[in-house]
């Protein structure tokens, strides 16, 4: 695979990797602020969510020319899975336990079969 056609399928999943760190700080950043007002917290979550939006929609479109639809949401499933993991454990102080990372080895097979032919 040539650098040019390598990059076709390395940019969307390093776009999905960045919004979905925007998108894991929205979903669960305000877990740490229990006592903001939740109108806050959602108008917080709405505005990180922008961003989140302005990498996820141009990598699911420069993805869509080299992966099929269930090929990209089994990557941002997999991609999802490690950003929390590294979020709970050093953001909110809840590293994953044992069940936790056997349920989301499942996910990632089942994520993977998205790729068999």
């Amino acid at each position: 695979m040539s650098g040019l056609s390598f990059t076709r399928y390395l940019y969307p999943v390093l776009l999905l990797l960045a919004s979905n760190m925007f998108m894991t700080v929205a979903w669960y950043g305000h877990l740490k602020y229990r006592s903001t007002p939740l109108v806050l917290a959602i108008l917080a979550s709405w505005g990180i969510a922008f961003f989140e939006y302005c990498l996820q929609v141009p990598g699911n479109r420069l993805g869509s020319a080299v992966y099929s639809a269930p090929q990209l949401k089994g990557i941002q499933e997999v991609i999802t899975l490690l950003v929390f993991a590294v979020f709970s454990a050093t953001y909110l102080g809840q590293p994953l336990k044992w069940n936790h990372w056997a349920a989301f080895a499942l996910i990632v097979v089942a994520a993977l079969l998205m790729f068999k032919e």
